[in-house]
C-alpha cells in the first residue's frame, strides 16, 4: 500500500484506514481496494479567510484557499511529541532549492548529520521550503514520497513533490496559516447532515459523541433548524474511524 499511496498521490494513513482489513504489505491478488479520494470541507474551514493554508492534524490533511478556489494535498507530519503548537502562523519566506540546517536535538540523535544539507537528493526538504513565523517549522517537500500520510518529521509538514512545487508557485508570502486539530469533520448539503471521522491521534478529545452533538447543536442552530442523526450508525463510525465520508442525518 506504500506503493498505492505514492502511485495514487493519497497519504498512506488514509489508504489503511480505509481498508482496515487489508494487509497493508501484502494486499491479496485480485482484492479491491478503496482509493479515499473524497474530502469533506467543514463550512468552519472555508468561512475563515479568502486567502488561507489549514493544516488539519489528525487528517494529515493541508487545505489551501484563495478567493474561491481551493487545493488539498496529504501531508506528513511530527512523530509523537514533535507536532507544531496549534494556533496561526504565516509564510515568512520562500526558498527554492533550500539548504538544511539539521537543529541541535536532531544532530543529537543522530551526530554523523553534518552541519548543512545544499540541496539534492539527499535533503529532506525537497525542492521547495515555505518557512513559518513562529518556531523552526516550515512546509516543505520530501525526498521521501513514501513518509506521506505518517508521522515522520520533527514538527515540520511535508507534501509531495508535485504539491509543495502547486504550493510554492501560488502562495505569496504573508499568507496565514492555521495548524488545527480537527478528527470529527461535520458538514450540513442539500438538508443532509455527513461525517468524516478520522483517529484522534493525540487523544485530545475525550468524548468525541458529546464533541460531535455540541458542533451539530451550533450549526442547526446558527440555521435556525431542527435536525435528526442516527445515534447508533453515528456510534459504529467512531468505532471504525476510517477516514470515509458517511450520511448520518438529515435537517428536519
Amino acid at each position: 500500500m506504500v506503493d498505492l499511496a505514492v502511485n495514487f498521490k493519497v497519504g498512506y494513513s488514509h489508504l489503511v484506514l480505509a481498508n482496515p482489513n487489508i494487509d497493508p504489505w501484502i494486499p491479496p491478488v485480485g482484492e479491491k481496494i478503496i482509493i479515499p479520494k473524497q474530502i469533506l470541507i467543514p463550512e468552519e474551514f472555508v468561512s475563515l479567510s479568502k486567502n488561507l493554508i489549514i493544516i488539519n492534524l489528525p487528517e494529515m490533511t493541508l487545505y489551501y484557499f484563495k478567493n474561491k478556489n481551493f487545493f488539498i494535498a496529504p501531508i506528513g507530519i511530527g512523530e509523537i511529541g514533535n507536532l507544531p503548537p496549534l494556533g496561526i502562523y504565516a509564510i515568512i519566506k520562500k526558498q527554492e532549492k533550500p539548504i538544511w540546517y539539521p537543529p541541535p536535538s536532531i544532530r543529537l540523535k543522530d551526530p554523523t548529520l553534518p552541519k548543512m544539507i545544499p540541496p539534492g537528493p539527499d535533503n529532506p526538504l525537497g525542492d521547495y521550503a515555505l518557512y513559518l513565523s513562529r518556531g523552526l517549522y516550515a512546509i516543505h517537500g520530501t525526498n521521501k514520497p513514501y513518509s506521506i500520510g505518517r508521522r515522520t518529521t520533527h514538527g515540520c509538514i511535508r507534501l509531495y513533490p508535485e504539491d509543495i512545487k502547486f504550493l510554492f508557485d501560488n502562495t505569496p508570502i504573508g499568507t496565514l496559516v492555521q495548524i488545527t486539530y480537527e478528527p470529527y469533520k461535520i458538514a450540513i448539503e442539500n438538508n443532509e447532515i455527513f461525517i468524516q471521522v478520522f483517529p484522534d491521534i493525540e487523544n485530545l478529545i475525550h468524548s468525541p459523541f458529546k464533541y460531535i452533538i455540541k458542533k451539530l447543536d451550533f450549526l442547526t442552530k446558527k440555521r435556525k433548524v431542527n435536525y435528526q442523526i442516527d445515534l447508533i450508525f453515528l456510534e459504529k463510525i467512531l468505532e471504525k474511524k476510517d477516514g470515509l465520508i458517511y450520511k448520518i442525518g438529515i435537517i428536519k
